[in-house]
């Protein structure tokens, strides 16, 4: 293979992990696929500035030229941001894409490969991918949940995305054997809703016992498997359940009449909210990053001195 299969990581995440600092790892679909042009640069930059103000050190995740890069600059940022061609790369479009020289942002499963890979104990998104409504007619499953369950790596997230089945997906990690914590909370939360309803077993409330959580896992040894740490977005800043109920009930009433089934369920529903609540789902799920970025450089931090 050529050195386009290397895992570059960036003189700044590289002198950070050797030096035992914190870093959070972010995935780069929201810049390339998750948001309409010029805003999702602002809030790219945004984002690595909220890693910064918590102490931590940012680690934007994405594959240039067939170079998986753990890292950006700024130029490379612009470049996921502005470049239409610019590819969306789960896990298993890895090898392709350093093979074939593409170009790609990261889903939660390629950002989680990387960084795991790289060092990174701590990654922020924003909500995972999961088991899909009527699994048992399509089998339709996010990779996200198989990759978990063998990488070592704590995931700050909002959920689950509402738009799937979340009791399933609370299943399916119970049997992979991904531990799942809430963040102050006792229930799931619900990506654009603070709760999804379903409980949680374990709650933690402090930056430091999520730490402790991850030196318990490495003491214990074992498969490794990711811990999942559901934050739910505010309440004030959560998109009215209401509305969230019956734009939903009404976006997958659209998918059945029009036949849309398999991978274009998602896309679909995620921009019928987006258009039917008049943009206010995609404020929730930016709050939702936001604090998810905000507790990762805490819990990074909190990692970070326990291993001096």
């Amino acid at each position: 293979m050529s050195e386009t299969s290397v895992v570059v990581v960036s003189e700044e995440v590289r002198e950070a992990l050797a030096a035992r600092r914190p870093v959070v790892a972010l995935e780069s679909t929201i810049i390339a696929h998750g948001l309409p042009r010029p805003r999702n640069l602002a809030v790219a930059e945004e984002l690595e500035a909220l890693v910064r103000a918590g102490g931590a050190v940012p680690a934007t995740v994405a594959v240039l030229d067939g170079v998986p890069r753990v890292g950006l600059d700024k130029a490379q940022v612009e470049r996921v941001a502005a470049d239409p061609s610019v590819r969306k790369l789960g896990h298993r479009d890895l090898a392709p894409a350093a093979a074939l020289g593409a170009s790609g942002a990261t889903t939660v499963s390629a950002t989680a490969f990387l960084a795991a890979r790289a060092g990174i104990r701590v990654f922020a998104t924003g909500g995972l991918g999961g088991v899909h409504r009527e699994w048992a007619q399509a089998q339709d499953e996010s990779a996200d949940l198989r990759l978990l369950a063998e990488t070592r790596i704590a995931v700050v997230c909002a959920g689950v995305k509402s738009i799937l089945d979340v009791p399933a997906t609370l299943q399916r990690l119970e049997t992979l054997g991904v531990g799942v914590v809430g963040y102050g909370t006792d229930r799931f939360p619900g990506f654009y809703l603070s709760s999804s309803g379903e409980p949680v077993d374990w709650t933690v409330r402090s930056p430091e016992e999520v730490a402790a959580v991850l030196r318990a896992q490495d003491a214990l040894g074992g498969p490794a498997a990711a811990l999942v740490v559901a934050n739910p977005v505010p309440e004030r800043e959560q998109l009215d359940p209401a509305l969230h109920d019956r734009v939903l009930a009404e976006g997958l009433a659209e998918c059945g009449e029009r036949g849309i089934a398999g991978q274009g369920v998602t896309p679909f529903l995620l921009d019928f909210l987006a258009r039917h609540t008049d943009g206010a789902s995609l404020e929730a799920n930016l709050a939702a990053v936001r604090g998810n970025v905000r507790l990762a450089a805490r819990i990074a931090a909190a990692w970070a001195a326990g291993a001096l």
